[in-house]
């Protein structure tokens, strides 16, 4: 009997344990997540104005530090809870995957014209951005 006890509470601990690292990697993806749009505003007035490109290199630094590690914070059994992630990117995890892959070669596009302080080439690439490139995951991805 006192076995049965034990490894009921030894399991009961185990969900606990991954119940609480999915909340946890729900809470940093929606932070990461929140975070994106924030530099995307930030940078908006940036290329509308054509102004100094270069101060946005480090925005688009912590974008690619994100983007390249965003398919890791939806593992399996993560859909459940506080996040607007749809069921179709565990469907369809390679197309997410692509996606996001898109993504971070945009953000790297935007990055090397602010490093070369190019506010055209920067103002045209962030134009794009949001539609083509926020918008695909957006669209197939998250719920409203």
């Amino acid at each position: 009997m006192r076995i049965r006890h034990w490894v009921a509470v030894l399991a009961l601990t185990g969900l606990a344990g991954t119940a609480l690292a999915q909340g946890n990697v729900i809470a940093e993806r929606r932070e990461g997540l929140k975070r994106m749009g924030a530099h995307m505003e930030a940078m908006k007035p940036v290329a509308d104005a054509r102004g100094d490109v270069r101060a946005l290199v480090p925005r688009l630094d912590d974008m690619l530090a994100f983007f390249r590690t965003l398919p890791g914070l939806f593992p399996a059994g993560s859909g459940a809870g506080d996040t607007k992630a749809r069921p179709e990117i565990w469907q369809n995890m390679g197309d997410f995957q692509a996606v996001n892959a898109r993504m971070v070669g945009q953000v790297e596009a935007l990055r090397t014209a602010a490093a070369a302080g190019d506010a055209a080439a920067f103002a045209e690439a962030y134009r794009v951005t949001g539609a083509q490139y926020c918008g695909a995951c957006h669209r197939n991805y998250r719920a409203r």
